[in-house]
C-alpha cells in the first residue's frame, strides 16, 4: 500500500491563520463603503486641483511661469486685497455675533423648542446663499427694495444717499455676514457643549469671579476653537462665488469674480490660463488657513474628548 504523502494544499490552515483571514476580510468589507466618499473626492476635489496646478504653468508652448508672474498686476493684487479684507471682516463679524448666539443656546434647555428651532434654523441658513440670497437682499435694500422705500417715503431716510454701497464692497460685508453668522453657531455650538458646569463650580469654591472664570478657564479652553472657527468662516468667504456673481453685476471687486472675467470674456495673447493662475492662488490661501483650523482643531480636541 503506497504511503499517503501530505501536500501543502490539502493541509487545513492554523486557527489563527483563519482568524486573521477572516479579519482581514472583514476590513475589505468595511473599507468598501468609504469607495463612494474617496470617489467623490477625486473627482470633485483632487482632479480640479490637478488641473489648476498644470493649467497654471502651461501656455502655449508648454511650461511657463508668465500665468504665476502675471498675479503680480495690480488690479489682481487689489481683487486679493479686497477678497482678504471681505473674509476678514465677514469671519471676525460673524464668529463674535455667531458665538454670542451660541453661548445663549447653550443657556437654554438641551432638548428645547428655542435650541432645535435656532439651530435647524442656522443649518439652513448657513447653506442659503447664491442667486436665492441676492435676490432677498435686494427686494428688501435694494434700490427698489420695500424697507427701502418704506424708509424714503415715510422717514425721510434714504439708504442710498451716499452712494449704491449695496452693489459694492461693504454690500458685500454685509450679505456675506448673513450667512457667517448661522455658520458660527454650527461650528462653535459643540465646543460650548464641552464646558462643564463642574469647572465653573470649583471656580466659585476656591473663590473666583466670573471674571476669573472666563479669563483663567473657560476662555483659554474655548480660544483654540473660536479661532478655528474663524478661520472656517474667513475659508468660506474667501471662497465663495455665487453670491457675489448674483450681487455685483459691473466689476470685478473679488478674485472670484476676476477669475469668471478671466474664464468667460477675451483674454491677452499667452496670458489664456491666467484663470487658473489666479484659482492657484486661492488654493494656496485656502490650504494655509485649513492647515491652521487642523492645528486648532487638534488642540480643541484634547480637551473636548
Amino acid at each position: 500500500m503506497a504511503d499517503v504523502v501530505d501536500t501543502p494544499d490539502l493541509v487545513a490552515p492554523k486557527p489563527e491563520i483563519r482568524a486573521h483571514r477572516r479579519v482581514g476580510i472583514a476590513r475589505a468589507r468595511s473599507l468598501l463603503g468609504t469607495v463612494p466618499f474617496f470617489a467623490y473626492v477625486v473627482i470633485f476635489l483632487v482632479i480640479p486641483t490637478l488641473v489648476v496646478i498644470i493649467g497654471a504653468f502651461t501656455g502655449d508652448g508648454g511650461f511657463t511661469l508668465a500665468n504665476v508672474s502675471a498675479l503680480g498686476a495690480a488690479y489682481i493684487v487689489d481683487a486679493f486685497v479686497r477678497s482678504i479684507v471681505l473674509s476678514a471682516v465677514t469671519a471676525v463679524v460673524g464668529a463674535v455675533l455667531g458665538a454670542l448666539l451660541a453661548y445663549a443656546l447653550v443657556t437654554a434647555k438641551p432638548n428645547g423648542l428655542l435650541r432645535r428651532a435656532v439651530t435647524a434654523a442656522s443649518g439652513v441658513l448657513a447653506q442659503f446663499g447664491g442667486v436665492t440670497l441676492a435676490f432677498a437682499f435686494l427686494a428688501t435694500i435694494g434700490l427698489s427694495g420695500f424697507v427701502t422705500v418704506f424708509l424714503k417715503d415715510h422717514l425721510g431716510f434714504d439708504l442710498y444717499a451716499n452712494g449704491v454701497w449695496l452693489f459694492e464692497l461693504p454690500g458685500l460685508v454685509l450679505v456675506y455676514t448673513y450667512f457667517q453668522i448661522p455658520l458660527m453657531v454650527i461650528v462653535f455650538l459643540p465646543a460650548l457643549d464641552g464646558i462643564r458646569p463642574q469647572w465653573r463650580e470649583a471656580t466659585e469654591s476656591l473663590g473666583g469671579s466670573t471674571w476669573n472664570y472666563w479669563t483663567r478657564v473657560a476662555g483659554p479652553l474655548l480660544t483654540p476653537a473660536f479661532l478655528g472657527s474663524t478661520l472656517l468662516l474667513f475659508a468660506n468667504a474667501f471662497s465663495a462665488y455665487a453670491t457675489a456673481a448674483a450681487l455685483v453685476s459691473q466689476g470685478n471687486p473679488i478674485v472670484p469674480l476676476q477669475i469668471r472675467s478671466a474664464l468667460t470674456s477675451e483674454v491677452v495673447l499667452g496670458q489664456q490660463n491666467l484663470g487658473k493662475a489666479m484659482a492657484l492662488g486661492m488654493v494656496i490661501v485656502v490650504a494655509v488657513v485649513m492647515a491652521l483650523y487642523a492645528l486648532l482643531q487638534r488642540r480643541t480636541a484634547k480637551w473636548l474628548a
